[in-house]
C-alpha cells in the first residue's frame, strides 16, 4: 500500500468527504481532502529533513491523509475513530502488520485532547497538523459572523514551517492580524496545540519555536 494508492481508496475519500461535510454543518474550520493532502506531504517534508528514511516517510504520508477520517463518526474522540476506520481500511491491503500499526497509533494520537507523539511518525503528524493555520481554511466568509475559531485562522495572513537539522529546531513563524483577533485570543485557542507541537518536536530530537508578527511567543 502507498500513499498514491490510499489517496484514491473510495472508502477513506468517502469518510473523509463526509467527516468534513459534518464539521462544516457543526461549524469548524475546512478539514477536507486539500488540508489532508496538505498534512500528508507536509509530514513527509519534516522527517525529510532530519534524515529519516522513505519508508517512515510514506508511513506519514498515508497517516496524514487518513487522520481525520473518524469525523465521519463524531467529531468528540475522532482520532480514535479514526484509527480504528483506518486500521480497517489497511487490513485489506498488502501493507504489513507493523506498519498499519503505526499508522494506526499515529492517528490514534493526533489529538491535543486525548493525544501525544509516540514515534517519529506520529510526531510528524501532529506538527504537520497543528500547523496548518490558514485563513482559507475558514468556510464562513461573513466576518460579521465569526465566531472565536473563524477569527483565529483568519487573521493568520503568512505561516511559514521551518526546519532546522543544524540548530535542531523546528519553528513555526505567523503573521497575525491584531485588527481581527488579539494574541491572547489566539494563544487562548491554540496553545494546547502547540505545546503538543513541542513535545512532538522533542521526540525527533528538536526544539518548537512559535513566533507571532517576529516576537518570540515559545
Amino acid at each position: 500500500m502507498t500513499y498514491q494508492e490510499i489517496r484514491k481508496n473510495e472508502e477513506a475519500r468517502a469518510y473523509l468527504k463526509k467527516g468534513n461535510e459534518n464539521l462544516g454543518v457543526l461549524g469548524y474550520t475546512d478539514h477536507s481532502e486539500a488540508h489532508c493532502v496538505l498534512v500528508a506531504e507536509r509530514a513527509a517534508s519534516i522527517l525529510k529533513k532530519l534524515g529519516y528514511p522513505e519508508h517512515d516517510m510514506e508511513l506519514a504520508r498515508i497517516a496524514g491523509f487518513l487522520h481525520d477520517i473518524g469525523n465521519a463518526v463524531n467529531r468528540t474522540h475522532h482520532a480514535e475513530y479514526g484509527a480504528i476506520l483506518a486500521n480497517e481500511i489497511l487490513k485489506g491491503t498488502d501493507m504489513e502488520t507493523k506498519d498499519r500499526v503505526t499508522v494506526m497509533s499515529a492517528i490514534g494520537n493526533h489529538d491535543e485532547s486525548t493525544g501525544g507523539a509516540t514515534d517519529p511518525v506520529s510526531a510528524a503528524l501532529i506538527i504537520a497538523d497543528k500547523t496548518d493555520v490558514r485563513r482559507n481554511r475558514v468556510r464562513n466568509k461573513d466576518k460579521a459572523a465569526f465566531d472565536i475559531h473563524d477569527r483565529v485562522n483568519y487573521a493568520v495572513t503568512g505561516a511559514a514551517l521551518k526546519v532546522s537539522r543544524e540548530k535542531k529546531t523546528i519553528s513555526l513563524n505567523l503573521q497575525i492580524d491584531e485588527s481581527i483577533c488579539t494574541m491572547y485570543e489566539y494563544f487562548d485557542i491554540f496553545l494546547g496545540r502547540m505545546m503538543m507541537c513541542r513535545g512532538a518536536a522533542e521526540i525527533l530530537g528538536m526544539k518548537f519555536k512559535l513566533t507571532a508578527n517576529g516576537s518570540k511567543v515559545l
